[in-house]
């Protein structure tokens, strides 16, 4: 029954493919590990903190001079309008090098990361990210003497991609 002269008909192909269902809900019922929850044991915790030093350099970073400027709340989770500049001279010995942004809940907190010379005239980027949940995002300057400067901004995403 089902498969004759090698061919398939539509009842048993229903059958084998409902068995595959059923096989798959009991085998993550049971306590197998489902393809998320192996992916998400595999990606290692991310430190945001270590993540920047690595990325920017060791030292402290003086919350100041950063400018994050979009809504605390977004609408649409999917496109985010993200403006950010740094109120800093961009002097030959004195200006912003590096402008890099980090959101904490990314699977890869670095979004983007943009380079400056005293030819830049300012340090200001503006960037579109996308967010799936509410997340701190920083934004990390360093000087061309090694300085650090940050800020850092919690953003909701609506439910739905509806803030109202």
């Amino acid at each position: 029954m089902g498969i004759t002269d090698n061919t398939l008909t539509r009842r048993s192909f229903l059958g084998a493919v409902g068995a595959t269902g059923a096989a798959c809900v009991a085998a993550n019922f049971i306590g197998f590990p489902s393809l998320a929850d192996a992916a998400d044991a595999a990606a290692p915790a991310a430190n945001i903190d270590e993540i920047i030093s690595k990325d920017m350099g060791p030292g402290a970073i003086a919350m100041e001079k950063v400018k994050i400027d979009t809504p605390p709340k977004a609408e649409n989770g999917a496109l985010i309008r993200m403006p950010i500049s740094v109120d800093h001279p961009m002097e030959e010995k004195n200006y912003i090098s590096s402008l890099a942004i980090y959101v904490d809940n990314n699977p890869k907190p670095l979004v983007g990361r943009f380079e400056f010379t005293p030819a830049s005239g300012k340090a200001e980027v503006e960037l579109r990210i996308k967010m799936a949940k509410a997340s701190q995002v920083r934004a990390i300057a360093k000087s061309n003497t090694g300085k650090l400067y940050g800020a850092v901004m919690t953003i909701e995403v609506a439910e739905g991609g509806c803030a109202g």
